[in-house]
């Protein structure tokens, strides 16, 4: 395990961020649902800082999360967005695997 992540550090960070931002964005997702049920708009999160969160690498976490709590999946910017920063993203990773920069 340690001759993986010394040969693999670069992966090796890329996949712990992922984990991190991945919990963040759920964690975010389901505190927004939970207040929008309370109808109080001034504790709620800006659809902007969820979309940024996706965009940062939490964005198949959020996806995945928004249909189980069904939250935000009427909105067109998150149903089409929300996948576009996915596939981007699917795109980047394998750009740098291709590259050998992971």
């Amino acid at each position: 395990m340690l001759d993986f992540i010394k040969e693999n550090f670069a992966l090796s960070i890329l996949i712990i961020y992922l984990i991190i931002i991945s919990i963040l964005s759920v964690i975010i997702c389901i505190y927004d649902k939970v207040i929008s049920k309370k109808n109080d708009v001034r504790l709620r999160i800006p659809e902007k800082t969820l979309l940024i969160l996706s965009a940062l690498g939490g964005s198949v976490a959020m996806y995945i999360c928004m249909h189980i709590i069904r939250h935000k999946t009427k909105h067109f910017k998150f149903m089409v967005g929300i996948p576009i920063i996915i596939i981007i993203q699917v795109i980047i990773i394998f750009l740098l695997f291709h590259f050998n920069i992971l």
